[in-house]
């Protein structure tokens, strides 16, 4: 895995440095300690062209395909077409052999340089041919253009910035804030969504000017021009006539050879191992492919509601894996810099911290792991879509519903675990009036849209734009409306969580220890194939992945497949009761955050007193909030 940067420009004024890509550059030298590399040409203004723009291109690599070869910034014969590419390509061999039989000659064994070919053939259309995961610059010289693309599912991640006659672009915010004279001008809409979803989702930053391109999406900048336009758009309205039998081959076809081109690797290769059904059944088919035991990795917690080692170790023990378990005691207040540092924004997923320290550790026996990511959302496996399920079928008994959504339900007492049966019902039944969609929104919000209301200082209010943050759900969600509710929503979750939350959380996280993660359930074909199945196939009786268990079902022992989901995370809830108390009251009450204007000072400290007297669970309010103000801290300070 790797860091690119760079820039283009058509304004001699606005051209980036040598001394200014190098800090570009070295910004991103976590995501690639193995090697670097530049380029860099700059032309004057001569006929017949008013304008030939300048270009500047970064690179940091982390070898893992080719290791003697591959540097980059890569070039064709003529020098025409550079490329720089952070990702993994995993049909490269195939496309390889197809290159040379339309007459290309290769220089190396990487499939960096099959884009370069690919480039050439294709022009801005050889996304579309790509089976990986990538972020990609393209700079030609003979079109005078810069093309940038981002895979489907957004697994790397890609920022650019267009100012004036200029376009910056790198892997990491971090690396574009190294320009001289760039701003660092916070975006109130970018806080209201960050507060809602605990991520700022794309085409946003949290900074005025910088954007994400979408996944999925391509950009070209041409003659001072920049254009941004999808590649990949699947029909997911559309469901499958496929038989349920037929569906069963079909996948254990495809999620093997998914897994087994992820397996390609030139440096030692493991996989993530949380004795959940996803990661355990990505181990189980690796093994079949594998002559020596695969090496996992599980991290464990002393805290036994957040402790899976036990399962993991099951799983290893079954599969005869070489498994490596590690008991850690997560230090929030060590942890929080180094968080806030990588992420480049607020991010207030706390199993941030946990993959943070799965990841420190594999890398010291690996370079590569694949991971389960991907498999609750495409095989309906969330506990919360059975929550939906139950809505939808209320929603058609009309004096069943109105009875369920009465408000007397809101009077009774609850614990104030937010995990309490009871609580969960509360909650349940306040969102039934609603409609499915912003029930959903409520159910998944850190800050609804009346806690919003309670916290927003009436200056920041001001700041706030007309546009709602329930927008970014709805239009993942529109994809998919004319199909049941669970599907609906399980599709708008792999277009908005999957690719904003918790790949960027995989990304960061273990990129800031060089290590590369690979996701098989997320081969577009795998995507594309598992959004078509009728719900049936995936989801029955209150259960999701059926049909992982009809096709795998004989590689995991059954109470792998019947154990009850956990979720990956840490005791935030008890880390502000104690660890975390002093620290909160320091970050979020003092006169630095106060001078803000942000929050109201009042509703704060209520949020503070109810966790703290175990009368309501805020943890994860508290949590965004504290990140917010430190993410402030460190890069507006």
């Amino acid at each position: 895995m790797c860091g690119i940067t760079g820039a283009i420009w058509t304004d001699p004024a606005q051209a980036i440095s040598t001394e200014t890509l190098a800090r570009m550059t070295a910004a991103l030298r976590h995501r690639g300690p193995d090697d670097e590399g530049s380029y860099g040409c700059e032309f004057q203004t001569r006929p017949p062209y008013d304008a030939i723009p300048g270009v500047a291109l970064g690179f940091r690599r982390l070898s893992i395909i080719d290791l003697e070869g591959g540097q980059q910034p890569m070039t064709n014969e003529d020098g025409s077409i550079w490329v720089v590419f952070n990702g993994e390509i995993y049909n490269y061999p195939s496309l390889r052999r197809r290159l040379q039989g339309a007459g290309h000659v290769f220089r190396s064994e990487s499939d960096t340089e099959c884009i370069v070919h690919l480039y050439e053939d294709e022009g801005p259309e050889l996304f579309t041919h790509l089976n990986g995961m990538f972020a990609v610059a393209i700079w030609d010289a003979k079109r005078r253009r810069l093309v940038l693309g981002r895979d489907r599912l957004g697994q790397k991640p890609l920022v650019y910035r267009m100012e004036g006659e200029r376009l910056m672009f790198a892997s990491e915010l971090k690396s574009l804030l190294e320009v001289p004279g760039v701003p660092r001008e916070v975006d109130p809409s970018a806080i209201d969504e960050y507060l809602t979803y605990q991520y700022v989702p794309y085409p946003n930053t949290i900074l005025r000017g910088f954007r994400k391109l979408p996944p999925g999406h391509r950009a070209v900048f041409q003659d001072g021009q920049l254009e941004v336009s999808s590649y990949w758009s699947p029909d997911f309205n559309a469901e499958s006539s496929t038989s349920e039998t037929q569906a069963v081959e079909q996948l254990r076809e495809m999620l093997r050879s998914s897994i087994q081109l992820r397996m390609r690797s030139d440096v030692p290769l493991g996989a993530f191992l949380s004795g959940g059904v996803d990661s355990s059944l990505v181990t189980a088919i690796m093994q079949e492919y594998s002559e020596e035991p695969i090496k996992t990795f599980s991290i464990g917690f002393p805290v036994a509601e957040y402790d899976e080692t036990k399962f993991a170790r099951q799983v290893a023990e079954h599969l005869g894996t070489d498994h490596h378990e590690f008991q850690v005691t997560p230090d929030a207040v060590d942890i929080l810099p180094k968080l806030i540092w990588h992420f480049d924004e607020p991010f207030a997923d706390s199993s941030a911290i946990p993959t943070w320290y799965v990841s420190q550790l594999t890398r010291e026996h690996v370079t590569v792991s694949l991971t389960g990511d991907g498999g609750d959302e495409l095989f309906a496996g969330y506990p919360r879509y059975r929550a939906v399920a139950l809505a939808e079928k209320i929603d058609r008994l009309g004096p069943v519903r109105s009875l369920l959504a009465a408000s007397f339900w809101q009077k009774l007492s609850a614990p104030a675990r937010q995990k309490s049966r009871r609580r969960q019902f509360k909650r349940f039944s306040q969102s039934l009036a609603a409609s499915p969609l912003r029930r959903y929104a409520d159910w998944i919000s850190i800050f609804n849209e009346q806690r919003r209301a309670d916290l927003y200082s009436d200056a920041f209010v001001e700041q706030l734009p007309s546009s709602d943050p329930f927008d970014f759900l709805q239009g993942a969600w529109k994809r998919a409306r004319h199909r049941d509710s669970v599907t609906a929503i399980s599709l708008a979750d792999l277009t908005t969580y999957l690719t904003c939350d918790l790949n960027q959380k995989v990304d960061r996280a273990s990129m800031a220890h060089s290590l590369e993660c690979r996701q098989p359930f997320l081969d577009h074909r795998v995507v594309e194939f598992a959004a078509a199945l009728p719900l049936r196939y995936k989801y029955r009786w209150g259960r999701g992945k059926r049909i992982l268990q009809r096709a795998f079902g004989e590689l995991l022992p059954k109470e792998i497949w019947n154990r009850k989901k956990m979720g990956f995370g840490v005791p935030i809830d008890h880390w502000f009761r104690h660890e975390l108390k002093e620290l909160a009251h320091d970050v979020l009450l003092d006169d630095t955050a106060g001078e803000r204007d942000y929050f109201r000072r009042e509703y704060v400290e209520h949020l503070l007193a109810e966790h703290q007297s175990n009368t309501f669970d805020h943890a994860y309010r508290l949590w965004s909030l504290v990140i917010l103000e430190l993410w402030l801290r460190e890069w507006l300070a």
